[in-house]
């Protein structure tokens, strides 16, 4: 009985076993390049490099953001083997299905689920807050209730719940429109940081960067807060978040095994690249311990006279945070339209509208729900469940490099991953040592959703699963 049992939750699915409703394949390197850098640069650049810095690392949160982008760097040359060798848009989800069997692939989709979920609506409520500033500043701005959750002492986040419902429409119309919408996006906001550059490169003052480690590698503080420049790694490791969505579009790229390794790589080196050089500069032009709040950039440029500066550099912020929300929404909706064809979720949700060949259903009630959950709850903490989340499924990604290597050596890899087993295995130990930096709470929240996940893999999914089947 045991046996059976065990047979039926590890049971792995075939590379040959094609997926049903394929995708259109419209989707360039370059556009994947750019979809990345969608994804990253938003929350992280614009606002947790200000208060990792003044929380936690000081001017030292530019090794923050290598450490974090090391660990990101081991995973991300994982993906790209992956994709270019198992392909499917589900991302980590369909990796884990070919390498370790079902029960973890679900696992991990259901992780995913979370963590593109609760990012979309998170993200949509910091956007909100720059988009009710922006009409403000210029006389149009809504009523406080209209701004804020009923937590909150007001009746719907109105903005927050509006975008999303704008973003549902632009990834209905089709995958290469919603990448045109992005392209646009990510121009914006390179130019509003570029001027942050421009202007912060003259207004250095050396200074500001001593001490530049004030609290250590690593210390808890008597109040049981966790500081030093590896715990703001693990923070700071959300601004990261997003460059696995790449790995999504695998159906939907024209040249899947050689455009996904370069969007995934591309993307996140330039990331990590722009990180450095903004958190350097804005530890540099003021003391890291006024940074401690939401808009540390554009306060930064205020702070020494460039208010048209930082009016630009807001404007980015918008921009920045939408194709955030459009990556990420974008990615999410692929995973389920994965899980579903492979019978873990109802199938209703992994039909494809012939018309605009995209995942209709799956696109509506998500938006519905992500639109809801932004307008009516401030999500707060919850973003902490997106780091832990995402960092498990990095570290089971970087084990599936490992795992197919030693069970599948003649599997054609159209990208290798260097020195293997060494980078997967440093991926493992980078991911898994910043997931130990994080809060107990996030823990105990993370094992909660997961506990729940495996109670509707037991009833539902093992019983639908088209593996069984076949």
């Amino acid at each position: 009985m045991l046996t059976n049992m065990f047979k039926q939750i590890f049971r792995t699915k075939p590379i040959s076993l094609k997926s049903e409703g394929e995708l259109k394949r419209c989707l360039s390197a370059f556009d994947l390049t750019l979809l990345g850098i969608g994804a990253i640069i938003g929350t992280g650049i614009f606002v947790l490099t200000g208060i990792a810095a003044a929380n936690q690392s000081g001017p030292a949160v530019v090794l923050s953001f290598v450490v974090s982008g090391t660990a990101c760097a081991f995973a991300a040359l994982a993906y790209a083997e992956l994709a270019a060798a198992v392909g499917g848009c589900g991302s980590a989800y369909g990796y884990s299905y070919v390498a370790f069997g079902e029960i973890v692939a679900w696992i991990i989709g259901w992780i995913l689920l979370l963590e593109y979920s609760v990012s979309v609506a998170a993200v949509a409520n910091g956007w909100s807050g720059y988009f009710s500033n922006a009409l403000h500043a210029i006389g149009m701005g809504l009523p406080e209730s209209l701004t804020k959750s009923p937590e909150l002492g007001g009746i719907i986040n109105l903005p927050a719940s509006l975008i999303i419902l704008i973003l549902m429409g632009m990834l209905i119309k089709g995958a290469k429109q919603s990448a045109q919408l992005n392209t646009a996006m990510v121009f914006i906001k390179i130019l509003a940081i570029s001027v942050f550059i421009g202007v912060a490169v003259f207004n250095v003052h050396p200074e500001n960067w001593h001490p530049f480690m004030p609290y250590g590698w690593f210390n808890t503080l008597p109040d049981g807060k966790t500081v030093g420049v590896l715990a703001g790694a693990s923070l700071v490791f959300f601004a990261y978040v997003g460059f696995d969505a790449v790995s999504t579009a695998v159906e939907e790229a024209k040249n899947p095994q050689r455009d996904v390794p370069i969007g995934i790589i591309a993307s996140l080196t330039f990331c990590t690249i722009i990180y450095v050089i903004v958190a350097g500069l804005l530890t540099g032009i003021v003391p890291y311990t006024s940074l401690g709040v939401d808009h540390p950039v554009a306060f930064a440029l205020e702070s020494i006279g460039y208010n048209w500066a930082s009016a630009l550099v807001s404007t980015g912020v918008i921009a920045g945070l939408t194709t955030v929300m459009l990556v990420l929404y974008y990615g999410l909706t692929r995973i389920i339209l994965a899980m579903s064809r492979d019978g873990l979720l109802t199938p209703y949700l992994a039909k494809v509208n012939p018309s605009t060949q995209t995942p209709v259903r799956v696109i509506m009630i998500t938006g519905v729900i992500m639109s809801v959950a932004a307008g009516l709850i401030p999500l707060g903490a919850l973003a902490e469940l997106v780091n832990i989340g995402t960092l498990a499924a990095f570290v089971l990604v970087c084990l599936g490099v490992i795992v197919l290597r030693r069970t599948q050596p003649k599997l054609t890899r159209p990208f290798k991953n260097p020195f293997s087993p060494l980078f997967p295995a440093l991926g493992m130990v980078s991911c898994g040592a910043l997931m130990a930096f994080l809060p107990q709470q996030t823990w105990t929240r993370f094992l909660m959703w997961l506990g729940l996940g495996i109670v509707i893999y037991f009833v539902y999914s093992i019983r639908h699963s088209k593996l069984k089947k076949s």
